[in-house]
């Protein structure tokens, strides 16, 4: 057992003694890959979402110097056909890449630090088969499997550290990846050496041009997670059991850690967020002890054209079209707002829909992160936009007509540049941002279904909150009585029939055609029920 070349099974074992969520269903999976032309698999997702968990899994499971067998009776992958078959039966070489990164005094000599500390452990286990004097680690892989016929399985654990400390250094990068190029280039002698290998980072395989630096491996990332859906982070299910064993509010975890979504796997949770909360036996904001709000803050800074407004209306909880094509899968090749914004999607920033091909804030923890970010920019209007959030919220519980009239026809104004201006679906966007901090404590609800018709916007007081439901009409061209008159015609029974006695009605509306002082003027009326 060594530190590089089978490393054993204790850190799964750590892994077991937690609250572990069974995440073994990924072995059956590599399973099927081994020794198959699909034997090259990179998984990639944000900080603190498993990936070490996977890796450490992986290891425990194919490293032959030990006995793994207790460790997995139970759990998914004991009832496969493949279980029994890969069980502790390959050499496994495991890198850890953050570890080499944060240990070496020159950054300039990891990749030589990697290939010798690796060359060092082999020839221990393989005395004689190791070719005297030679530096390259994959000659030396090569020379084990073709003299004793073991074939390695390759676990790299944050293979994209290297990358993210050495931005700027082309040199550094080019030489690591010509160390990746000569493990998996592919052809005969790959197929003789590696078994499997499995890869996991923050970025994708970095692209040069349209073209991976390694075109081997299938790729699986947070816009296309495809069939490892299930294991970029917590399903829905899983997270309603833990809710279940640990009496966490369900409602509330899904509010905080929430927002990934993919056709494998339906809803995605952050799983660190989650049992930190369980740990804790607190639900709030885990995101920036584990991804500092100061990186978000570096690359929205750069304020490429449109990114400003593009924050703008995803903090109002509108989706924004981007093209992820160009992202070269590092962090400074940067030409367009859509190439910072692909990055944070891999960060876990932002949550992709690859059927619309948009993005939006995944959840309120990470808008918190927006929020901080945004400040630590400089980015004063949106400062202000959460002060004047807060402000406008109390005058609307206060049913200050006139105040919630006047920081409405503001927001309104200053994002026209933004949204189409003169529909209800301008000014649902327009609201949908001034009331950007009422998501702590409303769940806001387009189109809610209201008796005969639907509400435009819906806020339904999150659990525990004294707060009442307020029911927004919008319109145009009318008045705010009309709007008001609209929500009593639909009546407010059905599901609001609840909240009797604790309702907010508020009715908005402009005149787009009103000229002078009166040009877009907004009204609203207030009437508690």
């Amino acid at each position: 057992m060594g530190i590089y070349l089978n490393p054993g099974n204790r850190g799964f074992q750590t892994i077991l003694n937690g609250n572990y969520v069974d995440k073994t269903g990924l072995i059956d999976f590599i399973n099927r890959t081994i020794n198959t032309p699909q034997k090259l698999t990179s998984s990639s997702r944000p900080r603190r979402f498993g990936k070490s968990f996977a890796a450490k899994m992986l290891c425990a499971y194919y490293d032959k110097s030990c006995d793994s067998r207790s460790l997995f009776e139970g759990l998914e992958i004991s009832k496969k056909d493949s279980f029994d078959k890969y069980l502790n039966k390959y050499d496994v070489i495991y890198l850890d890449i953050t570890w080499f990164v944060s240990t070496i005094d020159d950054i300039r000599n990891v990749v030589h630090d990697i290939q010798s500390s690796v060359i060092s452990e082999l020839k221990n286990e393989f005395s004689g088969y190791v070719p005297e004097n030679e530096k390259s680690l994959s000659r030396v892989m090569t020379a084990i499997a073709s003299k004793t016929d073991r074939r390695f399985i390759v676990i790299i654990d944050e293979w994209d550290a290297l990358f993210r400390e050495t931005k700027d250094d082309e040199a550094i990068q080019k030489e690591y990846v010509q160390l990746l190029r000569g493990l998996f280039k592919g052809g005969t002698a790959t197929d003789e050496t590696i078994a499997a290998a499995y890869m996991t980072g923050i970025l994708p395989i970095k692209k040069y041009g349209t073209e991976s630096a390694l075109t081997d491996f299938r790729e699986f990332t947070m816009a296309a997670p495809d069939t490892l859906a299930p294991y970029v982070g917590f399903t829905e299910q899983e997270v309603l059991d833990l809710c279940d064993q640990h009496h966490l509010d369900f409602e509330e975890v899904k509010f905080w850690y929430d927002g990934y979504s993919f056709d494998n796997a339906g809803s995605i949770y952050s799983p660190n967020s989650v049992m930190q909360a369980i740990e804790r036996n607190a639900i709030r904001n885990y995101w920036t002890s584990s991804e500092t709000y100061e990186s978000l803050a570096a690359y929205i800074g750069m304020d490429y054209k449109g990114l400003k407004k593009d924050i703008i209306r995803m903090l109002g909880g509108e989706p924004v079209r981007v093209k992820i094509s160009t992202f070269q899968n590092d962090m400074t090749s940067f030409k367009r707002k859509d190439d910072v914004l692909t990055l944070l999607i891999h960060l876990g920033y932002l949550s992709y829909d690859a059927v619309k091909k948009t993005v939006t804030i995944p959840n309120q923890e990470v808008a918190d992160a927006f929020g901080d970010a945004t400040d630590q920019e400089g980015w004063g209007e949106i400062g202000e936009l959460i002060q004047e959030s807060d402000d406008l919220l109390d005058a609307t519980l206060c049913g200050d007509s006139d105040a919630v009239a006047e920081a409405l026809e503001k927001v309104h104004a200053a994002n026209s540049s933004i949204l189409r201006y003169n529909n209800e679906a301008s000014l649902s966007s327009a609201i949908m941002i001034a009331y950007y901090t009422a998501r702590r404590i409303y769940k806001i609800i387009p189109e809610f279904p209201q008796g005969k018709g639907f509400a435009d916007l819906v806020f339904l007081p999150r659990r525990g909150s004294d707060k009442p439901v307020m029911v927004v009409e919008l319109k145009y061209d009318k008045d705010a009585d009309t709007a008001i008159r609209q929500i009593h015609e639909n009546r407010y029974d059905g599901d609001l029939k609840k909240y009797f006695g604790n309702l907010l009605l508020v009715g908005i509306n402009y005149d787009k055609d009103a000229k002078g002082v009166n040009a877009k003027k907004h009204s609203c009326v207030i009437e508690k029920i």
